[in-house]
């Protein structure tokens, strides 16, 4: 497909949404949404036997989520930068081991958005350090098989958390 014409018709504070018309291989011509985003990391932190999860209210979905920490990149962020920037948000702690673990596309049929995964393990405190105005976060700390079953029994249903621990299960040969 061979792009005609592309224009912004909404800014937000996160995201951009953008229309693109598009000329097939046959000739046609079709209209296509896209969600520009700037890309966000997700952290599996592990304490020991325990994994730390966060809950927390999103209002998009109207509920109480059991997630793994995560957030949106910032600006000439690395993602490693914005991932230890979000544990320590989020969990109030920061790590000496963290390394990357893959990603994923969200929703690749109408947004850009790329998740880049993190194993956070040797946690330590840090202190001084508040959520995001707008987060009310609670910490959950769960065993893997607890965190599996959550997902069984559907008390974990986000998307990069499921993703997240199905990717970690997978590495170790578990």
């Amino acid at each position: 497909m061979e792009l005609i014409d592309s224009k912004h018709i909404y800014s937000g504070r996160i995201i951009v949404l953008r229309e693109d018309i598009l000329k097939r291989d046959d000739g046609s011509l079709t209209k296509w949404s896209v969600v520009e985003h700037p890309g966000a990391v997700a952290m599996l932190p592990i304490d020991g036997d325990k994994i730390i999860l966060v809950k927390q209210f999103r209002y998009a979905t109207n509920e109480i989520l059991l997630e793994i920490p995560a957030g949106t990149r910032e600006k000439n962020e690395s993602a490693i930068e914005t991932a230890r920037r979000e544990l320590q948000e989020e969990i109030g702690k920061d790590s000496t081991n963290i390394v990357p673990f893959g990603g994923f596309y969200t929703a690749p049929g109408f947004t850009n958005e790329y998740i880049d995964l993190f194993i956070a393990r040797d946690l330590v405190p840090v202190y001084g350090v508040e959520p995001d105005e707008d987060e009310d976060i609670q910490i959950e700390t769960v065993t893997l098989n607890e965190a599996v079953d959550m997902i069984g029994t559907g008390l974990i249903k986000d998307a990069k958390t499921i993703a997240a621990l199905m990717r970690f299960i997978n590495i170790r040969g578990a």
